[in-house]
């Protein structure tokens, strides 16, 4: 009878352990780190990504309730300065070293392309919210790459589409001298002739210029009735403020953002940007529950501005938890493969869904600036709702060779 007892405490004992390995096994170093690759403290630290970013991806983590699988989240952070080869030696070190198993933020386009091919060399999943070319998805694609919030194809759509039909027929573009500024520029070229306007010419940006005085006086002269900024962030600001002063819009020539957050435009002034069209991924006053989670962001981030690229932060970090918790395991094929297949479905994306080249294909917003809003964000209102799959290119024209 004794040696019976002993056989199954035995044998529990053995089950016992057996689990807990598996739990173990399941995740990878017993804890699911995140790693917050961001522009910190330059042109793009206060509506992209800088603590703003890092606050909606621990914000995300908290809400889920710290752990996964039993296992503890934890989110690091750094900057990249804006420089490919900086990021791309954190990232390396983050991966080797740290055993990070997620990074996001990647804002930045040269920073965005570096480090996806790095990380998914190592078999470790980007999910990328402030890189904006379409290459990151399309030539440059990769197995564990994703693309989530918005690209440099899905912005033209709205905002390039309405001008044009609006009468804004030619067009000089003023672009950051970079990969990002480079595909938007393309892309909205494109949209612009594609509905019969045309483009007379452009001056290329280094990234955070103070001074575009010489840059817009050559828009002006070239006679164009559109000054597209195929820039971001504080360059943007500086842009339109210059041209403010110039007396450009004044002179009969319409300003583009082709890239401009509410946080630029609250910075502007609604005075400076007023009648401003620009495309976005997600307003925060477009229903309750976008307004529900701006409320709740601004308390946890201490008045951090609720733009879409920080929203997104938050819907990814839920999404990717979200598959590790239904695959049952950190395990990178297996988590990329889970977030193929659910919908995101939630504040940020209506609908949306990660197709097999990495992009998240979702419903993108024309707004249009405004003045008087009772709430000192509300600095827009929804002009049309672009459904995703008009936003973005299709899975056949997108251009990734992983594409079957």
């Amino acid at each position: 009878m004794k040696s019976a007892i002993y056989a199954g405490v035995s044998a529990a004992a053995i089950l016992m352990g057996a689990q807990g390995a598996l739990a173990q096994d399941a995740i990878s170093d017993g804890v699911v780190k995140i790693g917050v690759l961001g522009d910190m403290s330059g042109v793009y630290s206060t509506g992209f990504s800088g603590k703003g970013a890092v606050d909606a991806v621990k914000m995300a983590v908290k809400d889920f309730g710290g752990t996964v699988l039993g296992k503890p989240i934890e989110v690091i952070s750094a900057d990249h300065q804006n420089k490919a080869d900086v990021a791309s030696a954190t990232a390396r070190q983050w991966i080797d070293e740290e055993h990070v198993d997620m990074i996001t933020d990647l804002t930045n386009s040269a920073v965005g392309l570096a480090v996806q091919k790095l990380a998914s060399d190592k078999k470790t999943i980007t999910m990328n919210t402030g890189s904006a070319s379409s290459a990151l998805t399309g030539a440059d694609c990769t197995k564990y790459g994703i693309h989530y919030g918005y690209d440099t194809h899905a912005l033209p759509v709205g905002t390039a589409t309405a001008v044009v039909k609006n009468g804004g027929k030619s067009w000089y573009f003023i672009t950051a001298d970079y990969a990002f500024g480079h595909a938007l520029q393309d892309n909205t070229s494109e949209v612009v002739k594609s509905l019969g306007g045309t483009v007379v010419g452009s001056s290329d940006v280094p990234l955070g210029s103070n001074d575009f005085s010489s840059y817009l006086l050559q828009a002006q002269s070239s006679g164009a009735n559109v000054i597209g900024l195929a820039n971001a962030g504080q360059d943007t600001v500086n842009a339109i403020k210059q041209a403010h002063e110039f007396g450009i819009v004044a002179g009969g020539q319409q300003l583009a953002g082709m890239l401009v957050l509410i946080s630029d435009v609250k910075s502007l002034g609604t005075d400076v940007a007023a009648g401003l069209q620009f495309t976005s991924g997600w307003y925060w006053n477009g229903d309750d529950a976008s307004r529900a989670w701006k409320e709740k962001y601004e308390k946890f981030s201490g008045g951090e501005a609720p733009t879409f690229p920080h929203a997104a932060d938050y819907s990814l970090t839920m999404a990717y938890l979200n598959a590790i918790k239904a695959a049952g395991t950190d395990d990178p094929d297996k988590v990329r493969a889970q977030l193929g297949k659910a919908p995101i479905d939630d504040f940020f994306a209506k609908g949306g869904r990660i197709r097999e080249d990495g992009l998240l294909v979702h419903d993108m917003y024309l707004l249009k600036v405004k003045s008087g809003g009772t709430d000192p964000w509300d600095v827009a209102d929804v002009v049309r709702t672009i459904p995703g799959d008009e936003a973005y290119a299709s899975l056949a024209d997108g251009g990734c060779p992983l594409v079957k």
